[in-house]
C-alpha cells in the first residue's frame, strides 16, 4: 500500500512537472540554463518513479513464487499419507471399516431390571473388488467372565468372494439364512424392546454356524437365493431337545454331523419381501442317538415370511415348524416345535424443528403363538400380545416402549409387563 501511495503522489507531482510553463506562470521567462535544470528534475523524478514500480512488481511475483511452493509441498505431504503403507500402495486404514449397534433395556413387571442387552463391533476388510472380510463380535449383558451373566461370543467372521455380478462365495462363521431377523438385527430395524419371542425359540435368532455357502440374484428378476453347508445343532435327552439350548456357537462344537440350509427370496415389488427356507440335518444328536434306540435324530426346520411395507403402512409375518424324528423326542413331543407372529405397524415423520428435522414415530402390535413341546397335543403352547410404538429422532437411533401380556395354553394367570429400550448402530 506505501508503494502504490508513493505511486500516485509521484504521479500529481509528475503531472504538474510535465507542464513547466504552468509550473513556471508566475515567474519570469526562464532562460536556458533554468528549463534545463526543470528538465532534469523531471527525468530524476521519472527514474525514482520506475524503480519503485519495478520494486512493487518484484515483490509480487516474489509472493506468488512463495504461495505456489507451499501448495506443492502440502499436495505432496498429502500424497505421501495416502499411499504410504508398509508394502507401498493405498495404506489398509482406506480399506477397512468399523460399525456396530447396542441396546439397553428396562424391563418391568416380574423380572424389573436393567440391562445392557448387547454391545457389538462390525470389523470388515476389502482385500480388493472382489474378494473381502466381514465380522461381528458381541458382548451380551455388559459383563462376561466366570460366574457372572454375560458372553463374550463371536457371531460372524467370513471371507467372501464374488464370483460374477450375481454369485458370491462365502466361508467362516456366518448366520443360518433363515427367517426375518437372524441376519437383519440391529435395533433401529425391528419394533418392540426384545426381539420377538417365535424366532428366538423356534428359528432361533441369532443362529450362526461355521462352514461355507453360497449366496446370489437371479439376474434382475428379484428373486435371490441362499445355500450353506455348515455346523449344526447338538440336542439331546440333556438339554430336552429345545433348540435355542442346541446352539453350540462354533466353539470347539462337534460336527459329527453336518448340516444344510438354503433360502429362496423375492422382492421384485417395492416394498415387499417374502421368503422361504429349508434346514436339514441328519443327526441333531451328534452322534450320540436318542436314549431308547440309539439312532440318529434327523431334524428338519421350514419357514415362510413376508415383510412388507407401503406408506407408512408395514406387515411382518412368519411360520416356522420344526419335524425331528426320534423315539426319545417323540415322548416329550419335542418332535414337533412351531410358531408364528403377525405385525402391522404404521409409521410416519415426526420432524422437530431444525435439531430434529427427520425424527420418526411408529406404532405397532405384535401377536405371536408357539409352541415347543407341539407334539403333545395337549395345550402347551405360549400366546403373548405385544403393543408398542418407536421413535427415532435420527435414522441409526431409536427409543422403545411396550406393553407385553403373555398366557398359556394351559391357563393360569397372564403376566404382563411394561418395557422400555434405546438402541443405535452406525
Amino acid at each position: 500500500m506505501t508503494s502504490l501511495r508513493n505511486v500516485l503522489l509521484g504521479g500529481a507531482a509528475l503531472a504538474l512537472t510535465m507542464n513547466p510553463l504552468a509550473a513556471l506562470a508566475d515567474t519570469a521567462t526562464p532562460d536556458m540554463a533554468e528549463m534545463w535544470r526543470v528538465i532534469q528534475a523531471q527525468q530524476a523524478e521519472i527514474n525514482r518513479l520506475k524503480g519503485e514500480l519495478q520494486g512493487t512488481k518484484a515483490q509480487a511475483v516474489e509472493t506468488r513464487e512463495t504461495l505456489q511452493t507451499t501448495v506443492q509441498h502440502v499436495e505432496a505431504v498429502a500424497d505421501a499419507v495416502e499411499t504410504s503403507s508398509t508394502g507401498g500402495g493405498e495404506g489398509w486404514w482406506n480399506k477397512t471399516s468399523l460399525g456396530g449397534y447396542g441396546e439397553l433395556h428396562y424391563e418391568g413387571g416380574a423380572k424389573d431390571q436393567i440391562d445392557f442387552h448387547r454391545f457389538v463391533l462390525f470389523v470388515g476388510h476389502d482385500f480388493n473388488d472382489k474378494i473381502r472380510f466381514r465380522s461381528e463380535i458381541e458382548l451380551e449383558h455388559a459383563i462376561a467372565g466366570e460366574g457372572k451373566v454375560g458372553e463374550f461370543e463371536l457371531e460372524q467372521a467370513y471371507l467372501e468372494f464374488d464370483v460374477n455380478r450375481n454369485t458370491q462365495l462365502v466361508a467362516g462363521v456366518n448366520l443360518v439364512p433363515v427367517g426375518i431377523i437372524n441376519e437383519t438385527h440391529e435395533p433401529p430395524t425391528f419394533y418392540g424392546v426384545e426381539r420377538n419371542a417365535v424366532e428366538k425359540n423356534i428359528i432361533p435368532a441369532t443362529w450362526w454356524e461355521g462352514g461355507i455357502g453360497a449366496r446370489g440374484n437371479i439376474g434382475d428378476t428379484g428373486i435371490s437365493w441362499d445355500a450353506m453347508f455348515s455346523s449344526g445343532l447338538e440336542l439331546n435327552a440333556g438339554n430336552g431337545y429345545k433348540i435355542r439350548s442346541g446352539r453350540n456357537k462354533v466353539g470347539k462344537a462337534d460336527f459329527k454331523s453336518e448340516a444344510y440350509s438354503a433360502r429362496l427370496g423375492y422382492s421384485g415389488i417395492p416394498g415387499i419381501s417374502l421368503a422361504a427356507s429349508v434346514y436339514y440335518q441328519p443327526d441333531v444328536t451328534q452322534g450320540v442317538g436318542d436314549t431308547i434306540t440309539g439312532q440318529d435324530v434327523s431334524a428338519t426346520l421350514f419357514t415362510v415370511s413376508a415383510d412388507t411395507r407401503f406408506n407408512g403402512f408395514g406387515l411382518r409375518a412368519l411360520y416356522s415348524h420344526w419335524n425331528l424324528d426320534g423315539a426319545d423326542v417323540n415322548l416329550t413331543g419335542r418332535d414337533k416345535q412351531s410358531g408364528f407372529y403377525i405385525e402391522p405397524s404404521y409409521k410416519f415423520s415426526l420432524p422437530m424443528g431444525d435439531l430434529l428435522p427427520n425424527a420418526q414415530f411408529g406404532v405397532f402390535y405384535r401377536y405371536s403363538d408357539w409352541d415347543n413341546n407341539a407334539g403333545l397335543n395337549n395345550k402347551t403352547g405360549t400366546h403373548r400380545n405385544v403393543l408398542g410404538a418407536n421413535f427415532w429422532p435420527v435414522e441409526d437411533i431409536v427409543f422403545k416402549i411396550d406393553y407385553i401380556s403373555e398366557s398359556k395354553e394351559s391357563g393360569g394367570s397372564a403376566k404382563n409387563s411394561v418395557n422400555l429400550g434405546l438402541g443405535y448402530q452406525f
